[in-house]
């Protein structure tokens, strides 16, 4: 007699359940146990295809306030332009590689196909019911979900972007429509994971800005309730599931990334001001906690390093498009991050293979380069270390990259802003010029400080040059600057007129 299948897989996902719980903490299985509570009440949440729900968003219009300058395009070197021509041409016969296997299914894929084993995931069961785990049930799930991250339809957009052909949108339009359409919210084996959720809400902002100058875009995402739903579900779900405990690696860094720039780019719900909030503060803390002050990952896995400060990159240039204030330790953790990238590679921009690896991409807008002469562009830390060049500056010994379609239209979102400031000058120079040294002010080691252009140390100024003599004195004195007067006398005395002063 043959054994049952529905108990041999519950017994296999008790045995994975109860070989993890062993290597978690208390606090962490509390978590855990109150997750599993929520994923078990949330199923009458579950909406299947064809079924009929309400909009999420009764924001009409809806904007979407961060626009590349299409000036952009032009900006992006030869060498990379036609790699992502050549890469959307592949893309539009239909073949693309997923995971080091050639798909040649493209042109109209089925996203719950493995295209290693043949077996096709769950796409109706309630999420929280498929075993993702299990190769019997979903097949190589990572191949499942690679092409569902939706970044080769980002590379047919950055196509459209600088080609301006419309092929490669109408293209995009029609698998994210198939997408939507068979993946409603809460059902099948796309809503399993939470990163793979982030990673979607980011590629659908690129595709949203990249798209922007073609005709039909607003009847693709803003002004289509299908699409509206989506990003709607898609906030919601990471709002109800965060990665906790021995999975808040990289997985939360994308969840909380996705969660930042969705509600940054499209903040067309009733909750977005306060989602931003959330993810602004859920982003800096992992990130943080995330990175040793070296700035290496503390995964010590080479491929994540990249994969997070791709992700890091990502959210602060949204945030910052937006207007929303990161923390300047968040700043330095990412300037050290890029530092660190740049240490480990080789001269070709190659990272070393420390750890593991799945050619993880928190965004991906290029084709591959593959002429040796301009290899260094297609090396697969290049566009961190372009993006490091355009925030931070490059360092000397930085190997040397060529920009790419990534880091130059992710760049153009910084070179758009105007950066926060704080501003100091301290007075450590000569009295005045000349013997009279008529227009010094008895202000030795006096300091002045602005943020952002702001006062917070201010220096007096000159008053006036005529009338009110006891003003104009003031404002030249000791006295009325930012430093030290001693036995209340000033530094200098008047000399000849109110316009000269002698140091004493």
């Amino acid at each position: 007699m043959s054994a049952d299948p529905t108990l041999e897989r519950t017994t296999e996902r008790l045995r994975w359940y109860v070989a993890r719980a062993r290597r978690m903490s208390g606090g962490e299985l509390v978590s855990r146990a109150r997750d599993q509570a929520r994923r078990v009440a949330w199923q009458r949440r579950q909406v299947h295809p064809g079924e009929t729900v309400a909009a999420l968003s009764s924001a009409h219009p809806r904007p979407f306030p961060t626009r590349l300058d299409p000036a952009a395009a032009t900006r992006i070197p030869e060498p990379a332009r036609t790699a992502v021509l050549v890469a959307a041409d592949r893309l539009m016969s239909g073949r693309w590689d997923t995971l080091g296997i050639e798909r040649h299914d493209l042109v109209a894929p089925d996203w719950f196909l493995d295209p290693v084993g043949g077996v096709r995931a769950p796409a109706n069961r309630y999420a929280f019911r498929v075993h993702h785990r299990s190769e019997a049930e979903t097949g190589n799930v990572k191949q499942v979900w690679e092409l569902s991250r939706h970044q080769h339809l980002t590379v047919l957009a950055a196509a459209y972007f600088v080609s301006g052909d419309d092929r490669y949108a109408e293209r995009v339009d029609e698998q994210l429509r198939s997408w939507w359409a068979e993946n409603p919210y809460l059902s099948g084996i796309h809503w399993t994971s939470g990163i793979e959720v982030g990673l979607r809400l980011i590629a659908w902002v690129w595709i949203r800005r990249l798209l922007d100058g073609w005709p039909a875009v607003g009847g693709l995402f803003d002004r289509n309730e299908v699409a509206v739903r989506q990003i709607g579900w898609h906030q919601q779900y990471l709002a109800g599931f965060r990665s906790v405990g021995s999975s808040a690696n990289n997985h939360v860094i994308a969840e909380a990334a996705g969660q930042l720039v969705a509600a940054c780019a499209f903040p067309w719900f009733d909750d977005s001001s306060r989602r931003r909030t959330d993810a602004v503060a859920l982003f800096e803390r992992e990130l943080a906690h995330n990175t040793f002050a070296s700035g290496v990952n503390r995964e010590l896995a080479s491929e994540y390093h990249g994969f997070v400060a791709e992700l890091a990159y990502c959210a602060a240039a949204e945030a910052g498009a937006a207007g929303v204030a990161l923390d300047g330790e968040t700043w330095r953790v990412i300037c050290r991050m890029t530092d660190a990238a740049a240490a480990l590679t080789d001269a070709a921009a190659q990272p070393p293979r420390q750890g593991d690896g799945d050619d993880g991409s928190a965004l991906r807008l290029d084709g591959a380069i593959e002429n040796t002469v301009e290899r260094r562009a297609g090396a697969p830390w290049s566009p961190i270390l372009a993006l490091g060049a355009v925030v931070f500056g490059p360092l000397s010994w930085w190997p040397p990259v060529e920009p790419t379609v990534l880091s130059t239209l992710v760049g153009s979102l910084w070179r758009e802003q105007r950066w926060a400031e704080i501003w100091c000058r301290c007075d450590g120079g000569p009295h005045g010029f000349l013997a009279t040294a008529a227009h010094a002010h008895a202000d030795a080691l006096s300091i002045e400080v602005r943020h952002d252009g702001v006062d917070v140390l201010a220096d007096p100024g000159t008053y006036c040059y005529h009338g009110e003599p006891e003003w104009r004195s003031y404002f030249r004195s000791t006295r009325g600057h930012n430093t030290i007067e001693l036995a209340g006398a000033d530094q200098s005395r008047s000399a000849c007129n109110q316009n000269a002063l002698v140091p004493h």
